[in-house]
């Protein structure tokens, strides 16, 4: 659609006052450079807003809610904005603060007692401020197999109770990590202070001050709410609706790391909020503002992010990365989860703001997209646009196949039989996934985990190691399995065949032992 009939939409939103339009060379840079990024990665569909000065000056939408069925993504679609839900939570946190109801520094146990660490000592001094800043000592993603691949069947009371059988992988407070689960703590802990379950403690803390109108939290029914976007995945070159929503979607344990949705006029509204206090008088008082864009925890800077922002600092503040772009004061978060991308970067300085939401595989769509934008005003005179940043992304990841990082080669694959498999056939637990099972079926072995359905599949062979063939997943998510030990000693290992792996398959966190005989 044309940016200028979406223009004059725009002006016309409640909730989105001083929308204005920005120059006819601004306002044909945007368009561009959604158009590019949308034919360049082929997406089922995109939303993205821009803010400058404070006010919506451009929302630019293209595609379909779900591919070939004619339904078109518009301003008030809703897309999953996945760990993009992370600054929602911490801004219901600090709502509660400044209420007295709780204080960053508190003891975590003080409104959960229940709550353990693998370590008694960080138990007791982990605080509510550390449940945002991925300062824990957990590893990288881990013990996310409780929270996807969805759905499955952990409650936020074995997330929780996980906690304890997860062995850190550095010191308390000592180096960053990023992590969700705790981010499930979160947002019990609010909902504990609060009396309040944590998805109605964000619909009237967040959604209805801001006017959030569209933003769904909890369980809702995507066919009553009607326009919302379905995610999709790359299947031989196509995008194919994958995890299509049902009548009804429910109240999922991870919803306080990544669970919200919201279209791009909801988000714009957000962002308006944190960038103009005066469009929400009362609604964050200036110290818990600050609170939640103060450096908590420094982050690593990466060298893409020296060469392409000339950054020298990065940090995590409360649900929010922080950092410097030419100069330029920034602060952003990105959200991934189920077939969809999201995207939100401000300059607080500047008062400007953009927004990306994506229904498909769009990593890269998205962080071209968004450079794009951002440069437009912080380095306008270099002219790059989302072309010259796809470009640069398709070497880096040249560059990474050269050194190694892909899916090694392996020979032919066979099936693993019941003799092959012996007496490691049987039922497995692991303290914090629970069981699984590697029992004959159809003639070769099936793995199963009892409470994460998605995760089941064929046992191969191939160059003398055994593997998965997942049933429903693709072959990025394949493990190896690795049997050690001996008697009561024997144990059961995965590890991930591709490199590259998401880091929520946390295999390597996984430790099974042998419990029992095949049914």
């Amino acid at each position: 659609m044309p940016f200028k009939p979406l223009l004059l939409c725009l002006a016309l939103l409640p909730g989105l006052a001083h929308a204005a339009a920005p120059s006819a060379a601004d306002a044909a840079f945007y368009d561009s450079a959604v158009q590019q990024a949308f034919d360049h990665y082929r997406l089922p569909g995109i939303a993205v807003g821009v803010i400058e000065d404070g006010k919506v000056v451009q929302v630019v939408t293209r595609g379909e809610l779900a591919v070939g069925e004619g339904r078109k993504v518009g301003a008030d679609s809703l897309f999953k904005i996945a760990s993009n839900t992370k600054a929602m939570t911490a801004a219901v946190l600090a709502r509660l603060v400044q209420d007295g109801r709780l204080r960053w520094d508190d003891p975590v146990t003080r409104h959960l007692p229940t709550f353990r660490m693998y370590d008694p000592w960080v138990t007791r001094n982990m605080q509510v401020r550390d449940l945002l800043i991925h300062n824990s000592g957990l590893g990288l993603g881990a013990g996310d197999l409780m929270l996807w691949p969805e759905p499955n069947h952990f409650s936020r009371e074995d997330i929780i109770a996980g906690l304890a059988h997860l062995k850190p992988a550095g010191s308390f407070r000592a180096d960053y990590a990023y992590d969700n689960l705790l981010y499930v703590v979160a947002g019990e802990v609010a909902a504990a202070a609060a009396g309040t379950p944590y998805a109605q403690l964000v619909r009237e803390e967040v959604f209805a001050p801001l006017g959030m109108d569209r933003c769904q939290v909890g369980e809702w029914s995507p066919a009553a709410v009607g326009d919302v976007a379905q995610p999709h995945y790359r299947q031989q070159d196509r995008n194919v609706v994958g995890g299509r929503d049902g009548a009804h979607a429910t109240d999922f344990p991870s919803m306080a790391a990544g669970g919200v949705r919201c279209s791009v006029n909801d988000m714009l509204r957000w962002m308006q909020a944190l960038l103009d206090p005066a469009r929400a008088p009362g609604w964050l008082e200036a110290d818990q503002r600050r609170a939640l864009w103060t450096a908590h925890m420094p982050m690593p800077i990466g060298q893409r992010q020296r060469d392409w922002d000339n950054a020298h600092f990065s940090a995590y503040g409360y649900g929010w990365r922080l950092s410097d772009m030419d100069g330029q004061w920034k602060v952003a978060h990105t959200g991934t989860l189920s077939g969809m991308y999201s995207s939100v970067a401000l300059l607080p300085d500047l008062r400007n703001g953009a927004v990306v939401l994506i229904n498909g595989e769009g990593e890269a769509a998205r962080t071209a997209l968004m450079q794009a934008l951002l440069k437009h005003w912080t380095a306008p005179a270099a002219g790059h646009d989302v072309l010259h940043y796809a470009g640069l992304l398709d070497r880096d990841a040249a560059q990474r196949r050269a050194d190694g990082h892909v899916r090694p080669a392996m020979s032919p694959a066979t099936a693993v039989t019941a003799d092959d498999l012996g007496g490691d056939a049987g039922i497995w637990a692991d303290p914090w996934f629970g069981r699984i099972t590697l029992c004959p079926a159809d003639g070769g072995v099936v793995f199963a985990a009892e409470k994460s359905p998605a995760l089941r599949g064929e046992v191969m062979r191939s160059d003398g190691r055994p593997w998965v063939q997942w049933q429903d997943l693709g072959e990025d998510a394949e493990a190896w399995l690795r049997f050690t030990g001996e008697g009561a000693q024997r144990r059961l290992e995965m590890r991930a065949i591709d490199p590259d792996i998401d880091f929520s398959y946390d295999y390597q966190d996984l430790a099974f032992r042998r419990v029992g005989d095949c049914p």
